[in-house]
């Protein structure tokens, strides 16, 4: 694609999720196309079908799903991981198997995890979605899970984190077992944080992480480095079957390989069987 192009392209106006207007970026779509792994040649095919499709007033989700289907006729497997935001958004309704999946997240970078646990602190209990503890630092997680791609987390939702977690560490820094132990306050989101929240988060010590934000390590960064995958990314399985293995604590597509013998409950035909077990080797690189 020509220099020419790229520059129409830049100037199209099209609707974000939250129904805020901007300029369309061949920029955005071709770095989220090379992060699911696809190459050069597909990556410019893909970019010049949007080119003579895309028109102005188009919404994200429409392009999104145009690309997505140029890049399933492709690359599979790089499809698959293209849908990345749409497989966290599937993995309500509750928000509990969000909270496990960022437990596993912790986890793959090195930090022993609890999910959902009570703890007292100095004047209340409080449930904390994920305690993360690596050397001497312990995070304390609040996972705020969404299915609406326009949502933004307000300020009140820091504000109350900060409160809660100051009473767990006020609680916890005369306890012998927490004498050389740091902790950190951390929201995890799937959306996105209004501006007022990153402005307290800055200013009150807050560790926010949204899909985007912060940049260059968000959540979505933080899924495509570590190769930790929802069992919601696979397009070989209905959303029956998904929920089943949900039902059974099989959150992420590492924890589906090695517990494969949950799959014989599902009774699928050997056709899908394979199917499966192929979609599940190509998202994590491993060869058969």
């Amino acid at each position: 694609m020509n220099d020419a192009t790229h520059i129409h392209l830049n100037t199209i106006p099209i609707v974000k999720a939250s129904g805020e207007k901007e300029l369309f970026s061949v920029q955005k779509l071709e770095h989220s196309l090379h992060n699911a792994g696809a190459d050069k040649t597909t990556i410019d095919f893909i970019v010049n079908q949007i080119s003579t499709w895309i028109s102005p007033g188009i919404s994200t989700k429409d392009i999104y799903k145009r690309a997505f289907q140029l890049l399933y006729k492709e690359q599979n497997s790089s499809a698959t991981r293209y849908k990345l935001k749409q497989a966290i958004m599937e993995l309500g309704p509750t928000g509990y198997p969000f909270e496990r999946f960022v437990g596993h997240l912790m986890e793959a970078q090195g930090f022993k995890t609890e999910v959902g646990v009570i703890i007292q602190g100095h004047c209340v209990t409080h449930e904390i979605d994920v305690i993360a503890t690596r050397n001497n630092s312990q995070f304390l997680v609040e996972c705020k899970y969404s299915s609406d791609q326009g949502k933004n987390i307000s300020v009140q939702v820091p504000l109350y984190v900060r409160s809660r977690v100051n009473d767990i560490v006020h609680k916890r820094k005369y306890m012998p077992e927490y004498e050389s132990i740091s902790f950190s306050a951390w929201i995890v989101t799937n959306t996105r944080f209004s501006c007022d929240s990153i402005q307290y988060g800055k200013c009150s010590g807050l560790h926010l992480v949204a899909w985007n934000y912060p940049e260059g390590n968000g959540l979505k960064d933080m899924i495509e480095k570590a190769k930790i995958y929802p069992i919601t990314i696979l397009s070989s399985l209905t959303k029956k079957e998904k929920q089943f293995l949900i039902d059974k604590n099989i959150i992420i597509c590492r924890q589906l390989l090695q517990n494969y013998d949950l799959v014989t409950e599902m009774k699928l035909s050997h056709k899908k069987n394979i199917k499966l077990k192929k979609e599940l080797h190509d998202i994590l690189n491993i060869v058969l």
